[in-house]
């Protein structure tokens, strides 16, 4: 990687007796905003100190590989993780050599990864997710192996019931198959809580119907991306069995009234407009067909449509639309933990969303075709499972 998003972890780990009942918390930034992008946490049965904070270190390295990270600062409130992570102190206890290992091992998957001490007093975030941890741990009430850590509400309509298996593997018995270590009851029960998201490309435009590029040009519906947005609506309202908890949008005008087309449709649900939603800058390839932008820039074409880094002329990397795609995605986990919303956005941010859903590769960019008022479903619980339930449904679509 080059450039690319920079995050802080924050992470701690305790046991209540040492060993006793343990977990860990780890909580991860933005480097230059502070914002928090996730949050996880996790109780791990009886174990040690030493043992909770280097899971909670490593969960958090693992949080910032599944947000694409590039470079990461570890920030704990442990002497001996920092000093053992940076090779200063030896690793005497067998028992943390492989969890050391596990985290070198992490390590290599970014550009750079520094380490640092902390006192406790600026490390209170992850040190509440561990404590709400090892209390779930030791049996009291408290919300574990959480991402993005808000309530939870009641189970929706159409989550697992008893005896169901659900697209993470969880059984009928509440036991998760090669878990590794034990199953905690509060992760179980938030098992059906999903955050569903309705992913909507916008409607028509005249340069869509033309096939040329359309980045941050304003263009607005036609005629019959009017009548796509209606028709979406539709069935949007319908799969959200006529409620939704809202509609994230991109700002520009064929995003806005196509949500607000959504909005409407479900009962009046709150538009937000999201920026980091909007298209990617295709700078001086704005407006051209593919073939006038195969004339003017072949070599460079061939490039963008191999590499995530590679970027048109004064224009935007996809990596760069990815960094700020996962921060809008993270927000609006952080504003609906559960229920449905829909994402009213263009070609590039859907099908990054629908890259990291699916765990695909940067191939997957330049395969997947996205129609205008073509729908995606991506489910996802607060134990970090996902299930794309739907890709490019188009059924909805009336005949141009």
């Amino acid at each position: 990687m080059t450039g690319g998003l920079r995050v802080v972890v924050e992470a701690d780990g305790g046991s209540r007796g040492n060993p006793g009942p343990a977990g860990y918390g780890a909580v991860v930034r933005e480097a230059a905003t502070g914002e928090i992008l996730l949050e996880r946490a996790e109780s791990i049965g009886v174990a040690t100190n030493n043992v909770a904070e280097y899971s909670g270190m490593i969960a958090g390295l693992q949080a910032a590989a599944d947000l694409g990270a590039a470079r990461v600062e570890v920030l704990m409130d442990s002497k001996l993780v920092v000093e053992q992570m940076n090779g200063r102190w030896q690793i005497k206890h067998p028992g943390l050599r492989p969890l050391a290992a596990q985290a070198a091992t992490l390590v290599r998957r970014f550009d750079a990864v520094t380490f640092a001490w902390i006192p406790r007093a600026r490390n209170v975030d992850a040190d509440r997710l561990a404590n709400e941890a090892m209390d779930a741990a030791a049996g009291k009430p408290a919300r574990a192996a959480r991402t993005a850590a808000p309530a939870a509400r009641a189970r929706p309509r159409d989550a697992p019931a008893a005896g169901d298996r659900d697209p993470r593997g969880t059984s009928d018995s509440g036991t998760a198959p090669d878990s590794g270590g034990s199953v905690d009851p509060a992760v179980v029960a938030g098992a059906g809580e999903r955050l569903r998201l309705v992913l909507v490309r916008h409607g028509e435009t005249e340069l869509t119907r033309q096939r040329r590029y359309a980045g941050r040009t304003d263009a607005t519906l036609t005629a019959y991306g009017r009548a796509q947005a209606k028709a979406v609506a539709a069935r949007v309202a319908q799969l959200a069995g006529g409620r939704l908890d809202a509609v994230w949008t991109s700002p520009l005008s064929r995003c806005a009234a196509t949500a607000d087309a959504l909005a409407a449709a479900a009962g009046g649900a709150v538009v937000h407009t999201e920026p980091d939603l909007v298209e990617c800058d295709f700078g001086h390839w704005d407006g051209l067909t593919y073939a006038q932008v195969r004339e003017r820039w072949a070599d460079l074409h061939d490039r963008w449509l191999t590499s995530t880094e590679v970027a048109p002329p004064e224009g935007e990397t996809f990596a760069e639309v990815g960094v700020r795609v996962r921060r809008a995605v993270a927000r609006l986990r952080r504003a609906h933990p559960t229920g449905t919303v829909a994402v009213v956005s263009h070609v590039s941010p859907l099908k990054l969303v629908l890259r990291d859903a699916l765990g695909a590769t940067d191939a997957l960019l330049h395969r997947l075709y996205l129609d205008p008022t073509g729908i995606s479903v991506v489910d996802s619980w607060p134990d970090g499972g996902v299930a794309v339930r739907t890709v490019n449904d188009t059924a909805h679509v009336p005949p141009a």
